[in-house]
């Protein structure tokens, strides 16, 4: 099951997709994560992993990937990026890094002033997950970018489910109104994860968002601010994780 999570920035995308992944590494799931935030550079330390090379280096790097949707544009032909349909073993190793059965892939970071739109990364997120098929007891995990530019670019279409990270904010409720939208119209089935609800801010958001599409809330946790912080690897289990772990794989059994 291929699973993206969104949402706006530090809503808190980045932890679930940590907690989650490791979660379901205790569950005896084989979880590969994808790193789509091209502007974030932490994600590999909650994981307690290495940060992989950018796979748009396994097709010539930024600009090659560029010139190639710039010719399609041009003639018309439709970018043609992988022969044949990988699996999760297919990746070649020097873009992944791994412990066991958790694994993480980038696919492309801004590095350098001036070096442009990642809308390469955007293509190359599409065509990536649209290629890789998963069986048994495998799961991806997609973390995205803040707000809704993967769904203009069709990332969405590779994936299962979707799962929307909400904060106790006014541009977080409203958010979700949009890409509750963008869901329909993708044909895709949208879950709800609250962070950093407690209280009346709870309330609130119970209030303003589907209740039946809400998988669970998360409080603040302290553990994981401070890991977070000091960039060291998320060592936390909790009941509200362990339950969204749980419905995910009933939902993709």
């Amino acid at each position: 099951m291929k699973i993206l999570i969104c949402g706006k920035g530090g809503c808190g995308k980045s932890t679930l997709t940590a907690l989650l992944a490791q979660s379901m590494v205790r569950k005896g799931c084989n979880v590969l994560v994808i790193d789509n935030d091209e502007s974030n550079f932490g994600l590999h330390r909650q994981l307690g992993l290495d940060l992989p090379r950018d796979f748009l280096n396994y097709f010539g790097g930024k600009k090659e990937l560029g010139d190639k949707m710039k010719k399609s544009f041009s003639t018309g032909e439709t970018v043609r990026l992988f022969e044949r349909k990988w699996e999760i073993p297919d990746i070649p190793e020097e873009y992944v890094s791994g412990n066991g059965n958790l694994s993480l892939m980038a696919v492309g970071k801004i590095h350098d002033l001036g070096e442009g739109c990642a809308c390469p990364m955007g293509v190359l997120a599409k065509h990536l997950l649209k290629n890789i098929d998963v069986s048994g007891n495998e799961f991806v995990f997609v973390d995205t970018e803040a707000g809704i530019e993967h769904f203009g670019r069709g990332v969405e279409e590779g994936c299962d489910a979707l799962l929307m990270v909400i904060d106790p904010s006014y541009e977080s409720i409203r958010l979700s109104e949009k890409i509750s939208s963008l869901a329909e119209a993708a044909g895709k089935e949208l879950y709800y994860v609250l962070n950093r609800a407690e209280g009346e801010s709870k309330a609130i958001l119970y209030e303003k968002v589907p209740g039946d599409r809400i998988l669970g809330a998360l409080p603040v946790m302290e553990s994981v601010f401070k890991a977070g912080m000091l960039g060291n690897e998320f060592n936390v289990e909790s009941e509200e994780i362990e339950s969204i772990s749980s419905f995910l794989i009933e939902l993709k059994n």
